[in-house]
């Protein structure tokens, strides 16, 4: 089997296995609240979120499009590059898992491709205003968004419901949270996946000498990869995402879900691959902030934020260390 072969098919499963991590990393995406409420059980929740995150995954490419022709010149990528990029991903993403820190598996991604693409060649094959626009600045501004929508939706249904008695209320929103937690697996399925298919057809595109098409059995594959991940569940995470940063409740939950999943249905129609992390966490900050500041904790979110804040750069930087280390190593295998 010819060197390039056995590359090209290393960085199709390491691509699948990082899909498999980025499920059970960023499971607390969709399931955190509704464990934390106990309106589901763990083991239901990974299940009813896992099914709904496969049937995300097969609706649509333009996500995959964005991450797999959009960031990089694609002349400029080779399978080492690719290797390297998604073994970066995958170590950062297994750190901040042993750490229960909910960090962007997408900016792990990203980041990686970057900067393992500029280590290969230079910044140059880098397209800056495509990063800009479409990495940099959702960067900022989907937690943003997250944090203000859930505090909005938030206050709405306290107005709409604070006649009502808390039993009802509970009983109402444990029924209704079911149906936003399903909303908010099946746009991160959406989001999530399709960056993973984008990098699977850039390796094709890059083997073959073809086009850049993402393929049925790309998107079929990813998604069984991503739903068997959320099935095993990311237990570290989900803990740190549905209880230490604010204590929620029925209605606080399916404020928060509400809120991520119509951000992320949008932003996967304009193919615009931002972190589902950051904006589920900041729309549960929303909701807690909307009762009052107090109730949040601090001390996660300095360390939840700090790990936003270094995925990029840690993840650029690491990346283009395991490419020239691999450039050193390549020699040897021949």
């Amino acid at each position: 089997m010819e060197l390039a072969f056995l590359l090209f098919v290393s960085v199709v499963v390491l691509a699948l296995i990082f899909d498999y991590i980025n499920g059970f990393h960023d499971a607390a995406n969709a399931i955190a609240t509704i464990v934390s409420t106990k309106v589901l059980s763990p083991r239901i929740a990974v299940i009813y979120g896992a099914i709904l995150n496969f049937i995300g995954a097969l609706m649509g490419t333009k996500v995959a499009a964005t991450v797999g022709e959009g960031l990089v010149h694609s002349q400029a990528v080779t399978s080492e590059v690719l290797l390297a990029a998604l073994t970066g991903a995958i170590i950062w993403n297994l750190l901040t898992w042993f750490k229960g820190l909910p960090s962007s598996s997408s900016h792990a991604l990203m980041g990686s491709l970057m900067g393992a693409t500029a280590f290969a060649t230079s910044t140059q094959n880098l397209n800056i205003d495509i990063i800009t626009y479409k990495v940099i600045l959702p960067m900022f501004s989907s937690p943003v968004m997250g944090f203000i929508g859930g505090y909005f939706v938030m206050v709405i249904l306290y107005w709409l419901f604070h006649k009502v008695s808390l039993p009802k209320i509970n009983a109402l929103f444990g029924k209704a949270q079911i149906l936003s937690s399903g909303y908010l697996a099946i746009t991160h399925g959406a989001n999530d996946a399709q960056k993973t298919m984008g990098i699977i057809a850039l390796a094709v595109a890059t083997y073959y000498q073809t086009p850049f098409v993402v393929s049925d059995w790309i998107v079929v594959a990813c998604a069984i990869a991503m739903g068997l991940g959320t099935v095993a569940g990311g237990w570290k995470i989900i803990k740190t995402v549905g209880s230490k940063i604010v204590k929620v409740k029925p209605i606080q939950g399916f404020a928060a879900e509400a809120t991520g999943g119509t951000i992320l249905f949008l932003t996967a129609h304009f193919g615009i691959p931002i972190s589902t992390t950051h904006t589920i966490t900041t729309s549960i900050m929303g909701v807690g902030s909307a009762k009052r500041f107090s109730a949040l904790n601090p001390k996660v979110i300095f360390n939840i934020v700090g790990s936003w804040v270094l995925t990029l750069p840690i993840t650029f930087f690491l990346s283009g260390g395991i490419y020239k280390l691999w450039q050193y190593v390549m020699p040897l295998l021949q």
